[in-house]
């Protein structure tokens, strides 16, 4: 495969896309080759860091493929109910986590039914999607209803109320913006095995900085795993997405998003993916404009937001390893 041409210096201040495109290019030319869990095998390096300035609308949207960022928008906006549930997702066509629930109706049912049928189950029969739809207590569960337990008179524990920590890291950025504790905590070690995927983009903090009138609100996410190809663009999107909304629920304006990733990686079944991303060049600015302020951080609706300049080369579909 060819390797990616290192753009001029303003050309990659002008498109830090290119951030993204150099980390593709190293883990495929440099990454160690690794079994894993899905048994696909990656390429994979440890430790990565992007950085992405949210200043004036910009948002770090993909365009050397298309990035469907309103399905990425619905699946934020889903975290933030707090369901665990896929059926309101497969209702509005987003298909993000489709495959790890019908592979755990084939698994345990020993039934050979497409993925396409079951999905179309679970929109039809709301009994079937209670029983076969759920995730666990994935990402949304553990952001707005965190378990608690208390300790009885009779030396037994009961279950407490929930933790909303998106609503409490609103409060906190209003009350005591200089806090080292903006923390949204999606790794919850005692639920693990009960979800149908462990929290990959598992830590946001949050940091204001800048003069009095003039403050920034700055996320720094740690993702443990990363799939590069498919999950990283949606990723990046997401987080600059709540930053974005969480900004201006505080009356702060959007600084800077870094992420950091653990272990980072590329399919091996995603080379022509990556060929062809790798071939492209970014082209255009995208901006986001959030056309209204909800009262709480959990009123925003799709309709909330529009992308402005946003021309990207066409998509590259690839599977999904699961």
């Amino acid at each position: 495969m060819a390797s990616l041409a290192i753009p001029p210096a303003e050309t990659a201040a002008r498109y830090p896309e290119w951030q993204y495109l150099d980390l593709m290019r190293q883990i495929w030319e440099q990454g160690s080759e690794r079994t894993d869990r899905t048994g696909v095998g990656t390429r994979s390096i440890c430790g990565a860091m992007l950085r992405f300035d949210l200043a004036g609308g910009a948002m770090p949207l993909l365009t050397t493929k298309r990035v469907y960022w309103k399905t990425a928008t619905r699946e934020m906006l889903w975290f933030l109910t707090g369901e665990t549930n896929i059926r309101p997702l497969v209702l509005q066509g987003v298909k993000i986590w489709n495959e790890w629930p019908h592979a755990r109706y084939v698994r345990e049912m020993g039934e050979d039914i497409s993925l396409e049928d079951f999905v179309q189950r679970i929109a039809d029969d709301e009994e079937f999607a209670a029983r076969w739809g759920d995730l666990g207590p994935v990402y949304g569960k553990q952001w707005v209803d965190w378990p608690t337990y208390r300790y009885r008179a009779d030396g037994l524990y009961e279950k407490g109320p929930g933790i909303n920590q998106v609503a409490e890291v609103v409060e906190s950025l209003r009350s005591n913006p200089g806090s080292r504790r903006h923390i949204i905590e999606g790794w919850n070690v005692a639920e693990l095995d009960r979800m149908a995927l462990p929290p990959c983009h598992k830590t946001y903090q949050f940091h204001v900085a800048g003069a009095k009138g003039k403050e920034r609100l700055n996320c720094l996410l740690y993702q443990r795993s990363c799939d590069v190809a498919l999950g990283l663009p949606f990723n990046l999107w997401s987080a600059a997405l709540l930053q974005r909304m969480i900004a201006q629920q505080t009356d702060l304006e959007p600084g800077e998003l870094v992420w950091m990733g653990g272990d980072v990686h590329l399919y091996l079944n995603h080379e022509h993916l990556i060929t062809e991303q790798l071939r492209r060049e970014p082209q255009g600015r995208p901006t986001l404009e959030i056309t209204r302020r909800p009262e709480t951080i959990f009123d925003y609706t799709i309709e909330d937001f529009v992308v402005h300049d946003y021309t990207p080369h066409p998509p590259i579909s690839a599977p999904v390893a699961v």
